[in-house]
């Protein structure tokens, strides 16, 4: 019986040339009999997909077979088994002529392995080269293991950059100190990667590596959101009343900020371009005021503010909900 060449393919009838070929790449690499040398299943397996491929990748062949189905063989699209006409040998093997043998391997496992050159050596050559390459990637991959830290940093450092020191205790007993450059901007949980200075390797292989994830330590007065930074700025009542000028610390050094007559606690200023640095966008400083009572108010001040209530009666909590 004729097989179901789109069945053996795994693509559908209005399969692309494209299609097709990528469904053969892709099988061809999983199934082909060298590279898995004691699956007889992979053998057949493979014998299918080429013959399959032999008639869908030729528009020709294609259109006959399209058109005849299982009788493709008798009405001239070619003869049964797989293209060569003799059974399948492994490679340099004896007993009939290898219908594999212009298979281009870097049509199967990459154009690492270039397009066949002028040899002619098949696939053999082309697989004993693959074979070969092997140890090479192998002695590369080689490496000492890699060392995980942590290290915490102020939001001072961790916003304008700056450096500090971490210690290593090596295999041999010895503590090493290690200078960590801080780039600006980092951010909480991001990591430092320094090549070279991690476990020692094996005999002819390269150190590890040395991965260094930063841990942003809380501050006091000023919060970290994003690119912007939020700080809470205390006023006396007379500041928020009156209005004025406050001085702010940023991370570009003292600004002078106005506070408008008539500010509640909790009303926010923006400084822009004032919060985390950064090389297309720097954040803004937000500056949230809060007012700040005297311990204490004698009788007299305390009439005058409970008298001002009553001139401007107005529930504060009015949009409180749950």
């Amino acid at each position: 019986m004729s097989e179901d060449y789109y069945k053996a393919l795994g693509v559908g009838r209005d399969a692309t040339a494209d299609d097709i070929h990528k469904a053969y790449r892709s099988l061809a690499r999983k199934y082909h009999p060298d590279l898995n040398p004691d699956d007889d299943s992979a053998k057949k397996k493979f014998q299918a997909i080429q013959r399959a491929y032999e008639v869908l990748k030729d528009p020709k062949k294609r259109e006959t077979y399209d058109r005849y189905g299982s009788a493709y063989e008798q009405a001239g699209g070619g003869p049964g088994g797989g293209p060569g006409g003799g059974p399948w040998r492994p490679s340099g093997g004896q007993g009939g002529p290898n219908p594999f043998q212009d298979v281009d391997l870097s049509e199967i496992l990459g154009e690492q392995f270039g397009g066949g050159g002028g040899g002619g050596g098949g696939f053999s050559d082309l697989f004993r080269q693959f074979t070969r390459k092997q140890p090479r990637k192998q002695a590369a991959a080689a490496r000492g293991n890699s060392i995980e830290h942590d290290l915490t940093v102020s939001l001072h450092t961790a916003v304008s950059g700056g450096s500090a020191q971490i210690s290593i205790r090596r295999p041999t007993g010895k503590v090493e100190t290690i200078d960590v450059k801080i780039p600006t901007g980092i951010d909480d949980g991001q990591k430092i990667l320094l090549r070279g200075l991690g476990e020692p390797g094996p005999p002819g292989g390269s150190p590890g590596d040395l991965l260094i994830t930063v841990r942003v330590a809380s501050h006091p007065s000023y919060q970290r959101q994003g690119r912007d930074l939020v700080v809470k700025a205390p006023i006396n009542l007379a500041e928020a009343i009156a209005g004025g000028k406050i001085d702010i610390p940023t991370p570009k050094g003292i600004v002078a900020v106005t506070v408008p007559p008539n500010s509640s606690s909790g009303r926010r200023l923006r400084i822009k371009g004032h919060g985390v640095p950064h090389a297309e966008q720097p954040g803004d400083l937000f500056v949230e005021l809060q007012i700040v009572l005297p311990d204490q108010f004698d009788e007299a001040t305390a009439a005058a503010l409970r008298n001002l209530d009553l001139q401007h009666p107005r529930n504060p909590r009015s949009q409180l909900v749950w």
